[in-house]
């Protein structure tokens, strides 16, 4: 099966369906399906052949819908860019994907101009299109081409998207997903969540990400609706809950927090509500039982990777569960939950034995299965040292299974921190911070934070002599990649912790600023 299939699907069983609610655009299946085969057309028509690569940088969107669509019926492969990325981030994606064509917003042209040497035409989806850059408006593709869609050869292992997480090597890596990938989770997640045509699914977390992005896939093959927010915020999420009638959302524990902390929440009938799905964090049972009361709707904890379709897990109940103690349902809730449709999932010591069941016993999870990257762009050696001999993706992520086979993470990858939803390396960090001339050595860790769930913390040690602010390490580092990124605070000491090899240990700082 092949990503387009399902809109073809949609738009032949599903036709007067309202599809894509996006603030005035109001689209059914028949009439989206008609923009992304002019959308295609267009594609082929630029040159765009199978296996070429176009990129899109905007924030959720009924043109961010179309163009997964477009670029999957002419055989392209779709490179989704991370909005909040810097130019010389946003420049080495761009170059190592060999992107042929960017879509982008107005929004993000403070990132764009300073990289406009490298930009081709560029196909905007707003009518001002800035003299400095090349460009066409998407709204004059719809209503000028009449060009004829070629119909493209594929195989369900071509591959289909591009998302590049940031690397442990300091350079973000490419992950590949084929059409099998893709729709494979998409029907999984149709039977794991019960998703119907009667549905309305509120595209809430970036579409970017593929906590979000795989619900484009399996709502569509379900005929269900599709319900934009371009920004989050509290007010503007609760209006289209209850206008719209979002029956399902995902969306990570910080934009959880602030709907639940929102003064007039109580104001809003959200009754078409039948559950939330969150992942991203690890999340307590006491929020939990506050989204289920404050929501009156079910909720469902997510855990997966980019690598992975996303997801790997889901900690919906097993029948007999629900006979449970309330609180008892709510630890099963709130775990990182049982193994996902599509996906084996095993808890595994060092030789690659499993783990016994008893939820004290910790090891790496290892995953396989359809739902599973074949590897990374271009990169054979970081593809080859992700999986191990016999083919199982090597998570990173340490957990306990129980007699039930639910897992539970008791840690996350090593020096990754998760803010406010979005993973950032630490290497990544301290490769920036050491560029500093008065840097001597550096250890970058993720303490704990109210709002963000964590906060990027960086443990400076500088060099004899020389003098250097908090406020200058943050400036230094948002200079050269995303803000998101950067410290949020800067501790400078004498010395930073060391192994018995002399290696930098973080282990004694994450204790000192639990």
């Amino acid at each position: 099966m092949l990503i387009h299939d399902f809109i073809i699907k949609a738009n032949k069983l599903y036709p007067e369906n309202e599809a894509v609610v996006c603030g005035d655009y109001r689209l059914n299946y028949k009439e989206v399906y008609n923009r992304i085969v002019k959308l295609a057309a267009f594609f082929q028509e630029k040159g765009i052949k199978k296996g070429d690569v176009i990129s899109i940088i905007h924030y959720n969107c009924h043109y961010y819908f179309e163009a997964y669509f477009a670029a999957s019926m002419c055989g392209a492969i779709l490179n989704s860019i991370n909005v909040r990325l810097s130019s010389n981030e946003i420049k080495f994606i761009l170059e190592n994907s060999t992107s042929k064509l960017l879509i982008a917003s107005q929004r993000y042209l403070k990132q764009l101009e300073p990289i406009k040497d490298i930009l081709s035409e560029i196909i905007w989806t707003a009518s001002k299109i800035p003299a400095f850059l090349k460009g066409i408006y998407i709204e004059d593709i719809y209503k000028d081409i009449h060009s004829d869609f070629l119909h493209v050869s594929l195989s369900d292992t071509d591959t289909a998207h591009l998302y590049y997480t940031s690397g442990t090597t300091g350079k973000p890596k490419g992950v590949m997903l084929t059409h099998k990938n893709v729709t494979t989770h998409a029907i999984s997640a149709i039977a794991e969540f019960n998703i119907k045509d009667s549905d309305n699914w509120l595209h809430a977390a970036p579409m970017f990400h593929l906590a979000d992005a795989w619900a484009t896939f399996a709502f569509t093959a379900a005929g269900a609706k599709h319900t934009m927010v371009s920004d989050f915020k509290e007010e503007k999420v609760l209006n289209l809950i209850e206008n719209e009638k979002v029956t399902i959302s995902n969306m990570i524990p910080t934009m959880l927090n602030m709907l639940i902390n929102f003064s007039d929440l109580e104001k809003y009938n959200l009754s078409s509500l039948r559950v939330i799905l969150s992942g991203g964090a690890p999340i307590a049972p006491d929020l939990v039982k506050k989204i289920i009361n404050k929501f009156g709707c079910d909720y469902i904890q997510t855990y997966g990777m980019t690598e992975t379709s996303p997801y790997l897990t889901v900690s919906i109940l097993k029948k007999h569960l629900e006979n449970l103690p309330y609180n008892e349902q709510l630890n099963y809730k709130s775990r990182t939950g049982r193994e996902f449709l599509g996906v084996s999932l095993k808890v595994v010591r060092d030789n690659g034995i499993e783990v016994e069941k008893n939820d004290k016993e910790v090891g790496e999870i290892i995953v396989k299965g359809d739902i599973v990257t074949p590897g990374y762009w271009k990169n054979e050696e970081e593809t080859k040292k992700a999986f191990t001999e016999d083919g199982w993706l090597k998570t990173g992520d340490l957990a306990t299974v129980d007699k039930e086979n639910y897992v539970n993470i008791v840690d996350r990858k090593k020096d990754m921190i998760v803010t406010g939803g979005e993973n950032v390396y630490s290497t990544e960090v301290e490769y920036v911070i050491y560029e500093h001339p008065a840097v001597l050595e550096v250890a970058v860790i993720g303490v704990p934070h109210e709002k963000w769930g964590e906060m990027v913390k960086a443990v400076v040690v500088l060099k004899p002599g020389m003098q250097v602010t908090e406020e200058d390490i943050i400036k230094f580092v948002k200079s050269k990649i995303a803000s998101y990124k950067a410290p949020k605070s800067v501790d400078f000491v004498d010395s930073l912790p060391k192994t018995g090899s002399g290696k930098i240990t973080k282990i004694p700082l994450r204790n000192k600023y639990k």
